[in-house]
């Protein structure tokens, strides 16, 4: 998905990473995970199923990233992208990660019978998905969309 062989340097941030159930299906692909969420607490979940030696847990909202200007070689975000989809937000994403880094995108999408996931106001569109990444700078490289949830995958 990131384009990641095992084993790889590479430094990705996991949004909105909730438990980290992702967190450790990557890590033994990169040097370094950023499990990021706004809720502490979801930390805690991930530290009793146990944290992979090269996951770093880290509290903070995707509006305000605690890394340096291209620190990241992708981020990934799995069934959050409608909380965080707003041009500030997509900004600071196309600020930490790296020229020619990735993003990947899955979320539930408007399409089907809404009986898992957000709100169906809540929700976007593989197509406006893939708009604001656009408008934030990103490549769009791959639009996949199915009856309840959609991919996108971005380079800066």
């Amino acid at each position: 998905m990131l384009g990641l062989e095992h084993g790889s340097d590479a430094v990705v941030a996991d949004l909105a990473s909730g438990t980290d159930f992702y967190s450790r299906d990557v890590a033994p692909f990169v040097d370094t995970v950023y499990g990021v969420d706004v809720q502490a607490a979801m930390h805690e979940h991930h530290r009793e199923a146990g944290v992979a030696a090269n996951v770093e847990l880290v509290t903070a909202g995707v509006d305000s990233l605690p890394f340096d200007d291209g620190d990241l070689d992708g981020t990934f975000s799995t069934m959050t992208h409608h909380e965080y989809a707003d041009a500030e937000t997509l900004a600071e994403l196309a600020r930490v990660i790296r020229s020619d880094g990735s993003l990947v995108t899955v979320d539930w999408s408007p399409t089907g019978d809404g009986e898992d996931g957000p709100p169906m106001d809540e929700r976007f569109g593989p197509n406006e998905a893939a708009s604001q990444l656009e408008d934030a700078g990103f490549t769009v490289d791959h639009v996949h969309d199915r009856s309840e949830t959609f991919a996108v995958v971005a380079r800066q």
